[in-house]
């Protein structure tokens, strides 16, 4: 098969490699599609500590079931997929006490074994989750960055009638705002210095700002939830900033590992300050796959560009000059 090969980092290629083999447990997937997010940029740049070279990347995938292990009997080939990525080992303190994605030995198909820049991926049978006819293959590869999404408002806790501030209009900010409305946030406002980004906010209904003194303005005191959603350290300090006495701060953006923010100690402490992380996916996949049918997201603005396998590194450029929005592989082509 065809596959994205990353040798190591910043150097890949489009190469022929072995179909994959289901082992008992698992099934062999034909991509359909397969969305590149800012994690694989990271991957790509040798930035994401976790990953081993060489590796084929891709975690945000859906398509065709068409080997099926041994001891597989709940699926069949042909069964249209979306697949969830983590990958927990069970038995650790983090996985004892049901948080998996803080897995002491975490990986996830595609960030730290073979996934699915590729024509073929194997992956474990309980990670596969059917999707209806309804949904495109397209929208279903929508369905892993959608449960991140879904994990973090679980973590953000949003009380009905809060002010929430979104920095930036990235797909994880977009998504995010559009699962915390229908939660009931009376107030919401999208940051992105990014015109174009501001607009696609505006298109789904959210008003925007262009800085954070900009969405000050609007609310002088802060906001009761702030989620910094760029992975920008600089974007992330100046967000603190904005949230509101007793109020929220979450970082949801992938920042790099050596990056930093500032914190006021009494700050924290005299404004009772929560701070928040949210990690990846926690068993929000078949939420996030239940919104999505239901059309809680709009689809047609998140998808923004479409490539073949041989037109992965002007895909990655895209992703890099923040072209669009969501941009995906579709092997097939």
């Amino acid at each position: 098969m065809r596959a994205v090969v990353l040798e190591r980092p910043n150097s890949f290629q489009l190469t022929d490699v072995s179909d994959p083999v289901p082992s008992a447990t698992e099934v062999v997937i034909r991509v359909a599609a397969a969305g590149i997010c800012g994690t694989d940029l990271h991957i790509v740049d040798g930035l994401f500590p976790p990953t081993p070279y060489p590796i084929i990347p891709g975690h945000e995938f859906a398509g065709e079931v068409v080997a099926v292990g041994s001891e597989v009997d709940f699926l069949s080939e042909g069964a249209r997929v979306a697949v969830d990525p983590s990958l927990f080992c069970g038995h650790c303190p983090a996985c004892q006490r049901q948080r998996g994605n803080l897995c002491a030995q975490w990986g996830a198909v595609g960030d730290t074994v073979n996934g699915a820049f590729a024509e073929y991926v194997a992956v474990p049978a309980g990670n596969v989750h059917s999707i209806p006819d309804s949904v495109s293959f397209s929208e279903a590869a929508l369905v892993e960055p959608l449960a991140c999404a879904v994990h973090g408002l679980n973590r953000l806790r949003l009380t009905p009638g809060a002010s929430l501030l979104v920095v930036g209009a990235g797909t994880m900010g977009l998504l995010l705002a559009q699962l915390a409305r229908r939660t009931g946030a009376a107030t919401l406002i999208v940051v992105d210095t990014d015109q174009s980004r501001r607009q696609l906010a505006e298109k789904l209904g959210f008003g925007t700002a262009a800085s954070i003194p900009d969405a000050l303005g609007e609310l002088p005191s802060g906001y009761d939830f702030v989620v910094e959603a760029t992975g920008v350290p600089a974007a992330g300090q100046a967000a603190l900033h904005a949230v509101a006495r007793g109020g929220t701060f979450m970082v949801f953006g992938v920042a790099p590992e050596r990056a930093t923010l500032e914190v006021s100690p009494f700050s924290v402490y005299n404004d009772e300050i929560t701070i928040v992380g949210s990690m990846a996916v926690l068993n929000t996949f078949p939420a996030a796959l239940r919104m999505l049918a239901s059309g809680a997201v709009d689809t047609d603005v998140m998808v923004s560009h479409t490539f073949g396998l041989g037109d992965f590194a002007e895909a990655l450029r895209t992703v890099r000059e923040r072209t669009g929005l969501k941009v995906q592989v579709m092997p097939s082509r």
